[in-house]
């Protein structure tokens, strides 16, 4: 069966020293966060001079704030990210393509991306809700990801614009894809397999059907200005936590899988890679199937930390 949210059993002491410990921790991050969206609107006045100035300071800004998360995390939670699978190289642009259960999934990869040295630069397709949400939003702005509001005619524009510009640019990225387009619940797992079944499609148990009009704009808009496709499965042990219980510290360890596929492997043609991206969470599926039977994915650990 789907993998049930968390359930976290605590004695009242226990409760209150998490509570203490995350309460300042969260309250500093956030303060912390205003004063870099504070400096990173004063470096709208590089723009005029060098637009290279402005994107390598937010860069910078991504990296320290995104980087002091994640070693919050490891330091004061003790949570460790366990990564099994390929090795992933150096310098590479490359789509993050991952499932997405929860918050604490975008953690999961920070830490993989600080890990390769690429923390700051991660971009996510975000919610055009959350883009003037002080904090979050205005800070993804200024590192230019995409904002999208489930318009696939204005969002197919969006992404074109922020494609050309990484391009034309030479910007360095990782952009992260929750080709799911939600996150996974029971609920939702069970109407996304009656989806499949009236569909005449082979339904999944752990991962949604995913959505392919957002992958196959991306392969076609990057093309070869990406060298691979990163296929990253997460796992949880004992449920999915929310971003409160990982703040908390009641989140010991995250495991993630990791495959490369180096981007001339992927099909061209549009139907083609609609069927690669179902084929992919298939997998994901499975290797999900087997690491809640045995406790690990089918494969040697590559980091911890």
């Amino acid at each position: 069966m789907p993998l049930q949210p968390l359930s976290v059993s605590a004695g009242t002491w226990t409760r209150l020293v998490r509570l203490a410990k995350a309460v300042p921790v969260t309250a500093l991050g956030f303060a912390s966060l205003l004063v870099f969206n504070a400096a990173q609107t004063a470096s709208l006045t590089l723009l005029p001079f060098s637009r290279r100035a402005f994107r390598r300071f937010n860069r910078w800004c991504a990296n320290t704030w995104w980087g002091a998360c994640v070693v919050a995390s490891q330091r004061l939670n003790r949570t460790r990210v366990i990564v099994t699978g390929e090795d992933l190289p150096d310098g590479e642009n490359a789509l993050v393509l991952s499932n997405h259960q929860n918050m604490p999934d975008i953690l999961a990869l920070m830490t993989l991306a600080r890990a390769k040295k690429r923390l700051g630069d991660l971009k996510f397709f975000v919610k055009h809700a959350l883009k003037w949400v002080p904090g979050v939003g205005w800070g993804m702005q200024f590192i230019g990801c995409p904002f999208l509001r489930r318009d696939w005619t204005a969002d197919r524009e969006r992404i074109r614009r922020t494609f050309d510009t990484l391009v034309r640019e030479r910007i360095p990225v990782w952009l992260v894809s929750f080709a799911e387009g939600t996150r996974s619940t029971p609920e939702k797992l069970q109407a996304s397999a009656e989806w499949a079944v009236a569909r005449g499609l082979e339904s999944t148990r752990h991962v949604l059907i995913p959505r392919t009009k957002g992958f196959v704009a991306t392969i076609e808009g990057l093309g070869e200005y990406l060298d691979a496709v990163y296929d990253v499965t997460i796992g949880y042990e004992g449920g999915v936590p929310t971003l409160w219980q990982y703040i908390t510290g009641c989140v010991q360890r995250i495991h993630l899988h990791v495959r490369r596929v180096p981007i001339e492997t992927l099909p061209r043609v549009e139907e083609e890679l609609q069927a690669w991206l179902l084929a992919r969470y298939r997998e994901k599926d499975l290797l999900l199937e087997h690491f809640y039977l045995t406790g690990a994915f089918p494969a040697e650990v590559m980091a911890e930390g």
